[in-house]
């Protein structure tokens, strides 16, 4: 079937390979950057607390969730989940972290555009990121027998719809490292070749949504591919 020709495969090889590699170079950037002690002997916990006051943020807790990279910004609760060793470690690694998901605070304090794109975007997202593959794979075998197109559209369409997310995710991203990089400037929470560690951590933190987003367009561009080739 189209779903899995060479060309389909390679994207996908590709795709996992460019992960596997910016995954796994993420993971060694953290692990050695947790290893080094924040001359402010400031915990996670602390620099987000002190992060989210220096911003006028009254509103926002910070809590601990377990398990590992499972940091996040919850607007519905007004919460920064920091995962155990972020929200206790005194290091380089859970301070750029922390920050970063301050960042989405202070993004969502601020009705920061890109972050209320996205926000609304979330509930077809869903929708579609269920429905997708079911109604991709569903349009090949409908014009593999008979020649229709329609449902394979349909199927890009939703797919189109998760590449459009991932694609507005990025400056959601960027944009709250770029916040938290200049707070741990100008608040001498980080300095020197502190400050330089905490920006490649959270550089290559960015990088895992940039290669979903490519992954993820390229995917895209093959099925239309195929569509727009079937309907000539």
């Amino acid at each position: 079937m189209y779903g899995f020709s060479p060309i389909y495969m390679i994207i996908i090889a590709v795709s996992m390979g460019a992960s596997a590699l910016v995954g796994n170079m993420l993971k060694r950037r953290f692990k050695e950057y947790s290893q080094i002690p924040m001359k402010s002997g400031l915990s996670g916990k602390d620099v987000a607390e002190k992060m989210l006051a220096d911003n006028g943020i009254t509103d926002v807790k910070v809590v601990s969730v377990p398990g590992q990279l499972t940091d996040h910004y919850n607007p519905a609760t007004k919460t920064v989940n920091l995962s155990d060793w972020v929200y206790g470690e005194r290091t380089v690694a859970a301070a750029a972290v922390s920050a970063h998901e301050v960042g989405h605070a202070i993004q969502h304090a601020t009705s920061y555009t890109w972050l209320n794109f996205r926000s609304k975007m979330v509930p077809t997202v869903q929708f579609s990121g269920k429905m997708t593959q079911f109604v991709i794979m569903a349009g090949f075998a409908v014009m593999a027998f008979s020649g229709n197109t329609m449902v394979l559209g349909a199927g890009i369409a939703l797919f189109a719809v998760t590449t459009l997310f991932a694609f507005v995710t990025l400056p959601v991203e960027f944009d709250a490292s770029n916040r938290a990089l200049a707070w741990l400037n100008t608040a001498n929470i980080t300095s020197g070749e502190e400050h330089v560690k905490a920006k490649s951590a959270l550089k290559w933190a960015a990088s895992t949504y940039v290669v979903a987003a490519l992954a993820s367009l390229a995917q895209l561009l093959y099925y239309l591919m195929i569509f727009l080739n079937r309907r000539d």
